[in-house]
């Protein structure tokens, strides 16, 4: 079949959803290997040097592997960035059932393996957003991004302190979403207001090396905004 360019689009962009479609199709199963460059070219009717950089990108997404002197093999029939951007257009429930089942588990990680500076960064985070609420533990609104920073960045250190690479740059992905929902809720005063003694119970229980009750505050932590995200979604 022989594919055109369209619009501002490459040839290249072309050949990658092509061989992307037929992934997903099954064409080539996981495992198993692609056809050849010079094969590839002559099916699709483009240049050996279009195919390449194609393979390439598909490659860089995961999708594809290649091996010296024996092919490129099919790793993934799903490209994960599409994943990753299905987990950024879900709405807050989601991303908070989500948080829970990654933030639970790192907590209990994390205090079965943190290294002190896992924990300065952790108190480091609190500190810095504890200085940008009032009295109630509220931010003021001139500082919401800017809170949401620093909650991220503590977040972002329990996960770091499991020291898991998989599931830090799982979270790494998924932080952008979590961020966007938490300004989200500190804008709307129907969500509750992000307790900074919740927080500290999840470093104690790490710094203590005490897994189950790490994972019990983290989720304690998390299940206020569920609860009045549920409640919310209820009254509607």
């Amino acid at each position: 079949m022989a594919l055109q360019a369209a619009g501002r689009r490459s040839l290249v962009d072309t050949v990658v959803d092509a061989l992307r479609a037929q992934l997903a199709a099954g064409e080539w199963p996981v495992g198993s290997r692609i056809p050849t460059e010079h094969a590839l070219a002559e099916q699709l009717q483009v240049g050996r040097n279009t195919v390449r950089e194609a393979v390439r990108v598909l490659v860089h997404a995961g999708m594809l592997r290649s091996r010296q002197g024996e092919g490129t093999f099919v790793v993934s029939t799903a490209d994960p960035g599409d994943i990753m951007r299905g987990v950024q257009r879900a709405g807050i429930r989601d991303v908070l059932e989500l948080r829970i089942a990654l933030e639970a588990e790192a907590a209990r990680l994390a205090a079965l393996r943190h290294e002190p500076a896992d924990l300065t960064r952790m108190r480091a985070a609190l500190d810095a957003q504890s200085g940008l609420a009032d009295a109630a533990g509220q931010p003021h609104a001139e500082n919401l991004e800017l809170y949401a920073d620093h909650d991220i960045a503590f977040h972002m250190a329990v996960v770091e302190a499991a020291h898991n690479a998989a599931l830090t740059a799982t979270y790494g992905w998924f932080s952008s979403s979590v961020r966007e929902a938490l300004v989200t809720a500190l804008d709307d005063r129907a969500m509750p207001r992000v307790s900074h003694g919740d927080h500290r119970a999840v470093v104690d229980a790490i710094a203590a090396g005490d897994p189950e009750a790490a994972e019990r505050a983290t989720r304690a932590l998390l299940e206020k905004p569920m609860r009045a995200v549920e409640a919310l979604l209820s009254a509607r």
